[in-house]
């Protein structure tokens, strides 16, 4: 996969995880760094995923650092940037997300808003893939049983 679509995907997660611009590009050039600098590390097809890891695992830091922004807040920002969503799905949307444990909103958002494969998406959570469907399904009808 080309560096371009890598660094990009990287980032999109990290900007989405953390809110702010400066800091998901320091967290995803050190992402790239460490991906370099990893003398263990063997190129097998699985560069993505060691890259995601490693930005998620950068970014859990960062949240215990800074404490000031919460992954539902990002996903509202991200809702309000959406176009085409009419202002009171928007609203429903974001109300019904708020009461998803932590867990299932960062697994939707990194399944849909970061469009990881469901195998990357369960090898990088350690989960099989049948339980990751699982997952998400039940998170989705969650979401569904609140909409409707």
């Amino acid at each position: 996969m080309d560096e371009k679509i890598l660094y990009d995907r990287i980032y999109r997660y990290c900007y989405y995880r953390l809110g702010q611009i400066q800091l998901a590009e320091d967290i995803t050039q050190e992402a790239f760094l460490r991906l370099w600098e990893d003398r263990g590390y063997q190129e097998q097809g699985k560069m993505l995923q060691y890259l995601y890891t490693t930005a998620r695992r950068l970014c859990i830091d960062e949240y215990r650092r800074r404490k000031a922004q919460s992954l539902t807040e990002e996903m509202e920002e991200q809702l309000e940037a959406e176009p085409g969503l009419e202002p009171e799905l928007r609203m429903a949307l974001r109300q019904a997300f708020q009461t998803l444990p932590e867990e299932e909103r960062e697994m939707l958002a990194l399944r849909y808003g970061s469009e990881i494969p469901v195998g990357d998406l369960a090898r990088m959570l350690g989960i099989s893939r049948f339980t990751l469907r699982r997952r998400i399904t039940a998170a989705l009808e969650k979401l569904r049983a609140q909409l409707c």
